[in-house]
């Protein structure tokens, strides 16, 4: 599905000229027709999918319990 610029900042919840800005680093792909510039949605699918694993790889990390430390010495 190609949306447009303004559309695509609706859909990624961000701003619209941080949408341009990315457009022209060439980091999201884009099309232009002569009259508009489109975007594939398809392409930020991946970016979602990462960003899941990503997280339940930080949930993940930050629920292993703490192990016992060695070292420790009884100050008794």
């Amino acid at each position: 599905m190609y949306l447009t610029v303004k559309e695509a900042a609706a859909y990624l919840d961000l701003p619209e000229a941080y949408v341009q800005k990315l457009m022209l680093e060439n980091k999201i792909r884009s099309v232009d027709d002569g009259k508009q510039v489109l975007i594939n949605t398809d392409q930020f699918e991946h970016y979602f999918e990462q960003m899941e694993t990503y997280h339940a790889m930080v949930q993940a990390y930050f629920n292993e319990p703490l192990p016992d430390d060695i070292d420790v010495k009884d100050e008794d």
